[in-house]
């Protein structure tokens, strides 16, 4: 079983596991950016994957592409998932986020919650696991890099065994190591 900076296959069933996507501005700046700041919102180091140019996906025409990435973190004392993603949308605003006139429109910075540990929820505010991330390479790929054998609340197979499984010919291509 494949682990990555020495963390254990269980130890990932502990992580919060955000995924990141920028395709407005300087996206790698942006999006290496965001991960210092997530990691002040961490018990621990980052799990943090490369960056990923891939093209939009169910967004407006004409959309730039994406840069996606995926970080691990131990979460905060006390954190729940619903104060972090209460701090991820804070986050996304101080990077110029502005509230969605058209869906999936570009956006300077993108925050979704994964996962958080085993949790699953489902609110009017947050869904745990995130609803389509079995479905998204975008997620996938860079979560493979970091915790290829997680398996996500709700799921049978690990990261590695969904991502095996997508059809499909994305464009996908690594930009830059994790930082």
């Amino acid at each position: 079983m494949k682990a990555k900076a020495g963390i254990r296959i269980l130890d990932f069933q502990k992580l919060v596991f955000v995924a990141l996507g920028s395709n407005l501005g300087d996206s790698q700046n942006i999006l290496l950016d965001a991960m210092a700041r997530l990691q002040t919102l961490s018990a621990g180091p980052l799990l943090k994957s490369s960056l990923w140019e891939t093209a939009p996906v169910d967004c407006p025409p004409e959309s730039p592409k994406f840069l996606n990435a995926v970080v691990g973190l131990p979460p905060l004392a006390g954190e729940t998932a619903e104060t972090l993603l209460t701090k991820l949308q804070a986050l996304e605003k101080a990077f110029g986020r502005q509230p969605k006139s058209v869906l999936n429109e570009p956006r300077p910075l993108d925050l979704d919650l994964i996962a958080f540990g085993t949790e699953t929820l489902s609110s009017a505010r947050l869904t745990l696991p995130h609803p389509r991330a079995q479905e998204r390479r975008f997620v996938l790929q860079p979560l493979d890099e970091i915790a290829p054998d997680l398996v996500l609340p709700g799921q049978t197979r690990t990261v590695t065994q969904l991502l095996a499984g997508l059809g499909g010919a994305e464009s996908f291509v690594r930009v830059a190591p994790g930082a």
